[in-house]
């Protein structure tokens, strides 16, 4: 069957992508191997938001003495806790069916592998095997966890994020969880709150290594208090399954140390899906696990695009959105502002919630900036002192010079919502001065990046 257009892979890159090119009037159909909404929806960013929920909640009845309010022994039901996490990923994923049907997108369900620049041979579960082909062709396979030798996933005791979201009852005494970016930390926060014992395996010098250093030190203190142990600079050298949980043979800076646990999570980052969907065939480029691409998308070869996980830069669901719609955009003769990689928000959803765009203080000063910086912490807001969540601040890196936001770091209750604010700031090249101008509401936590900026000019009045 012919197309304008086809996308392999329906995540949130994928689909938004087909979408576009079907509002702007082209004949598009995309193929799917597993679920529609691929990772994201269905194993990733939104099935781990109502765990952490449910944890959020949990935390909360366990603390209700602190707000006035008295639940006595309150406790959780953690295969409830699964299966409510698995309701949200069915009912989003039913979501994308939907739109597919709204936008009249042709779903192929199967394993697609380019055999031309204009052909695809998708193979279904059954076996069975079609051509379709297409004018334009969009690879949007994303990731999957990536493995280490020294700790091979074999799904019951050394896992990875899918196992972790759907652990069968008993719930897991004690877990090791090597890796703190985002997956990581958002685990060994929710399985910390929920009563497992923790302890985080870290290879860098700090947990969150992408993140401000301020950033990582608050992190670490935050879960210091809850009861997470934390060993960075460490690295698992082997793992041994054999016995009824796991040892683990740790390096850390102090000698080799053996680690034991129920269970051990490997966060390590993730892969990209390239293999077996033809690229080498078709001879189209590759670096560093990723497909190459150009500004728009493009590949080496016409006709063919690349976007989301699979190509280069942040593997981060709303980065594949925004690419699918500009590829799609672009395909269409219409006209794209090329994506700043710079102003691609990160947000990692543990408590306290971790939120940042833009460059770090240190990545401010390397590339040449004389800057100004200012940090408000929110034990001095009133909405963050109500709400009984003080813990961490708002940093801001303004150049010196003319003004501009060049990065915002942010840790505490909520901040994932208010990064948008900086990331809008930014694309609209706006200055320090026009944000300490622009009036935030009281009381909220946002009014901690205005009182941030206001640090950094040494114009403060509430701190």
């Amino acid at each position: 069957m012919a197309y304008d257009v086809i996308v392999l892979g329906s995540g949130p890159g994928g689909y938004p992508a087909a979408i576009r090119a079907s509002q702007l009037g082209k004949k598009v159909a995309i193929i799917e191997k597993e679920l529609l909404g691929g990772i994201c929806l269905n194993w990733g960013c939104i099935p781990t938001k109502a765990l952490i929920k449910s944890a959020n909640v949990y935390d909360y009845a366990k603390h209700a003495g602190n707000y006035g309010i008295t639940i006595d022994n309150p406790s959780h039901d953690f295969d409830a806790v699964i299966k409510r996490s698995r309701g949200v990923a069915d009912k989003m994923s039913k979501g994308v069916q939907f739109l597919m049907k709204k936008n009249k997108i042709d779903v192929v369900m199967g394993y697609g592998k380019l055999i031309a620049p204009t052909k695809l041979e998708v193979t279904a579960a059954d076996g069975t095997k079609q051509i379709l082909e297409a004018k334009n062709i969009i690879i949007a396979t994303g990731g999957r966890s990536r493995q280490l030798p020294t700790m091979p996933i074999d799904g019951k005791k050394i896992i990875g994020y899918r196992e972790a979201m759907t652990l069968p009852s008993p719930q897991p005494k004690t877990m090791i969880i090597c890796g703190s970016g985002a997956i990581g930390s958002e685990f060994a926060y929710f399985y910390n709150s929920m009563g497992t014992k923790v302890t985080i395996v870290e290879f860098m010098p700090r947990i969150v290594p992408v993140e401000d250093e301020d950033i990582s030190k608050e992190l670490e203190k935050q879960f210091k208090k809850q009861g997470i142990e934390i060993m960075t600079s460490s690295e698992v050298l082997s793992v041994d399954t054999s016995g009824e949980g796991i040892k683990a043979r740790v390096k850390t800076p102090n000698g080799e140390i053996e680690l034991t646990a129920d269970i051990l999570l490997s966060a390590v980052g993730i892969v990209a899906n390239l293999e077996n969907i033809g690229l080498e065939e078709l001879g189209i480029k590759t670096e560093k696990g990723r497909i190459i691409r150009d500004a728009n998308g493009l590949t080496n070869i016409p006709g063919i695009y690349a976007l989301g996980d699979c190509t280069p830069h942040q593997a981060l669901a709303h980065k594949a959105t925004r690419e699918g719609i500009s590829v799609a955009e672009h395909l269409c003769g219409q006209h794209t502002d090329p994506i700043d990689y710079n102003n691609v928000p990160g947000c990692t959803y543990c408590s306290p919630e971790v939120a940042s765009v833009g460059f770090t203080e240190k990545a401010a000063k390397e590339a040449g900036y004389e800057i100004k910086v200012g940090k408000f912490p929110f034990i001095a807001s009133g909405k963050a002192t109500a709400a009984g969540a003080t813990e961490g601040f708002v940093k801001v890196i303004y150049d010196a010079k003319y003004g501009e936001l060049l990065g915002c770091h942010m840790i505490g209750m909520n901040v994932t919502e208010m990064i948008a604010e900086v990331v809008v700031a930014r694309k609209l090249e706006t200055t320090g001065h026009e944000i300490m101008n622009a009036i935030h509401p009281h009381p909220t936590m946002s009014e901690a990046l205005k009182e941030a900026t206001a640090m950094a000019y040494g114009e403060a009045t509430d701190i």
